[in-house]
């Protein structure tokens, strides 16, 4: 299938462009950043997904992932209102199988960067909005809402010993997940899945539970 990830240079979304190439797919990425991923069935878009007049002509995307997201003062441009751009332009149509939106158990919680959180509670509303309309064409859509992950923009609290121990004792399961195990529910929710839609999965090892959002000062 003819795949489409934004933010796809590190982290989360490296990792899930690697495990649909592992599974023969054909993988386009979008990130501001240059590629990190050298595979034949891989195209790569140096660009800001914010640049509305300059995104790509893909046509045909079977499963949309937006991932690309920041936690910065262009919050609410970044993570939901490119997120929405992105996914009219390349998701609703009648080749799309599957749109994934990586939000975040903040959006649920509320608790950590105001900015932040609106951004993120706005994909959730937007995934259900979505899943309606692609609905006519056989296609999910959901949202996948990690917690805790181990990528380097989070080594200030990782790295980080006091901070650590007290994240670890609101998280139930005592770990953070690694991008590797997002990706693999990404091509879950995406490939295997053909029922679950608007629905919005919290992945944070239990730590909604708790809801004590800790970081560095």
């Amino acid at each position: 299938m003819k795949i489409l990830i934004t933010g796809t240079s590190q982290g989360i979304g490296k990792a899930i462009a690697l495990e649909f190439l592992n599974h023969g797919h054909q993988v386009t990425g979008i990130d501001r950043q240059e590629a990190q991923i050298s595979h034949k069935r891989y195209i790569h878009y140096q660009m800001d997904v914010r640049d509305y007049d300059h995104l790509p002509e893909i046509p045909g995307v079977n499963i949309l992932i937006n991932n690309a997201g920041t936690q910065n003062e262009a919050d609410i441009d970044v993570n939901l209102k490119a997120l929405i751009h992105i996914t009219e332009k390349y998701g609703i149509q009648d080749q799309i199988c599957s749109i994934l939106n990586i939000g975040s158990a903040s959006g649920h919680t509320g608790s950590e960067f105001p900015e932040y959180c609106a951004s993120k509670g706005g994909v959730i509303a937007y995934t259900k909005n979505a899943a309606m309309r692609v609905a006519p064409f056989g296609a999910t859509c959901n949202s996948l809402d990690p917690g805790g992950v181990l990528t380097p923009l989070n080594d200030c609290v990782i790295h980080d010993t006091d901070l650590w121990a007290q994240i670890m004792d609101e998280t139930p399961l005592k770990k953070w997940a690694t991008p590797e195990e997002i990706a693999q529910w990404a091509y879950f929710l995406t490939v295997t899945n053909t029922f679950c839609t608007g629905q919005c999965i919290i992945v944070d090892g239990g730590e909604s539970i708790n809801r004590k959002f800790v970081w560095k000062d």
